[in-house]
């Protein structure tokens, strides 16, 4: 048996036109969450997408797996290593929304994660040496002398971002005098402040 026939046995099944885009989605939502300095709103519509598609391909993945035929297995072998792609970006891009502060961006159950872990980590943090300071030096989120605990945002952080759309995208930086255009495949450095909405409308990508 060739290893060119079973390749191209595995190919007669390609990826649909629908799988491929959301692949592309979910890749460029990964990088664009990395790169900015905040939460950017949940693709819920996608990720529903993505984790159905996900379950089907470990169901093919089972069904094949009961074939002791080889060129069934090798079969296999590729499914596996697809569904080991998707599974990685699914988890980077959870895994860093549940690393954030900015939970009205959350999915339902990112919250209630997210809420669970802090007050883990509360109690830890109480029993261990909180307990001994005085009530007033025990919060967590403590602003007191114009100083937060908390991490904010940095929305003039600067950022790497490329051109989505045929048609130029206009930035323009608050406070400055620069106004300029972005064509397809363009790749700028600007401040996020100034390139948020056209990142989050799909005009930009972060790279």
């Amino acid at each position: 048996m060739d290893i060119s026939d079973i390749l191209t046995s595995v190919s007669t099944h390609p990826s649909s036109p629908t799988q491929s885009l959301d692949l592309q989605a979910l890749t460029r939502a990964w990088v664009n969450e990395r790169v900015a300095p905040e939460v950017l709103p949940w693709p819920e519509e996608l990720m529903a997408r993505v984790m159905q598609g996900v379950a089907k391909l470990i169901e093919q993945v089972e069904e094949q797996t009961a074939t002791m035929d080889p060129k069934s297995n090798f079969r296999v072998v590729i499914m596996q290593t697809e569904l080991e792609r998707w599974k990685f970006l699914i988890d980077k891009h959870i895994l860093h929304y549940l690393t954030s502060n900015q939970q009205n961006r959350l999915s339902t159950s990112e919250i209630q994660y997210a809420t669970t872990h802090q007050s883990l980590l509360h109690a830890h943090y109480h029993s261990s040496f909180l307990a001994q300071f005085p009530v007033s030096l025990q919060k967590l989120d403590d602003t007191a002398g114009g100083i937060a605990m908390v991490e904010v945002p940095d929305a003039e952080k600067a950022v790497f971002v490329r051109g989505l759309r045929s048609d130029p995208v206009r930035v323009s930086v608050e406070g400055t005098d620069m106004d300029f255009q972005v064509g397809r495949g363009e790749v700028v450095v600007v401040r996020w402040s100034a390139v948020k909405n056209a990142v989050e409308d799909g005009d930009l990508e972060c790279v």
